[in-house]
């Protein structure tokens, strides 16, 4: 059975694997873990910015990064933001994205979310039919500049 808990600072490498384990990450990822531990204890300090890791018999299976937004929009919604979902590749296919998907949900839900949002490489094909399934729907276009 999988278990869904908040990452600590010796699961990066596993995470940053498991991001790197497709044809978009192999080329975005690095081999220096200095930045990404750098990364991991920034997110720590920032208290609404979680790393989440799904464990199936000690491995490390599964991540993604759930940030907590508040603002104004939309009456004052909280929302939740998640963001760099992965299953390793072995197990994908296999209901462990939906879990993934559930847990976010939940752990937005109570921290008081009204409102659940990602975004998607739109290169990633398969990845946008899973979020349908899901029940996610593609209501913006999303736009990205390199500073």
């Amino acid at each position: 059975m999988i278990v869904w808990r908040l990452a600590t600072r010796a699961d990066v490498p596993a995470v940053v694997a498991l991001l790197a384990d497709d044809a978009l990450g192999a080329t975005r990822e690095g081999r220096d873990a200095a930045p990404y531990l750098a990364a991991f204890d920034a997110m720590q300090a920032e208290g609404g910015n979680h790393l989440i890791v799904g464990e199936l018999a000690g491995r490390v299976v599964a991540t993604y990064q759930l940030t907590f937004i508040s603002g104004l929009s939309l009456q004052a919604t909280r929302r939740a933001q998640v963001e760099s979902v992965r299953v390793a590749a072995d197990l994908r296919g296999q209901g462990l994205g939906a879990a993934l998907m559930a847990d976010a949900e939940a752990r937005a839900r109570a921290a008081g979310c009204g409102l659940i949002q990602l975004t998607t490489n739109r290169d990633r094909a398969r990845a946008h039919a899973f979020y349908a399934r899901e029940g996610y729907r593609p209501s913006h276009i999303g736009f990205k500049k390199p500073l």
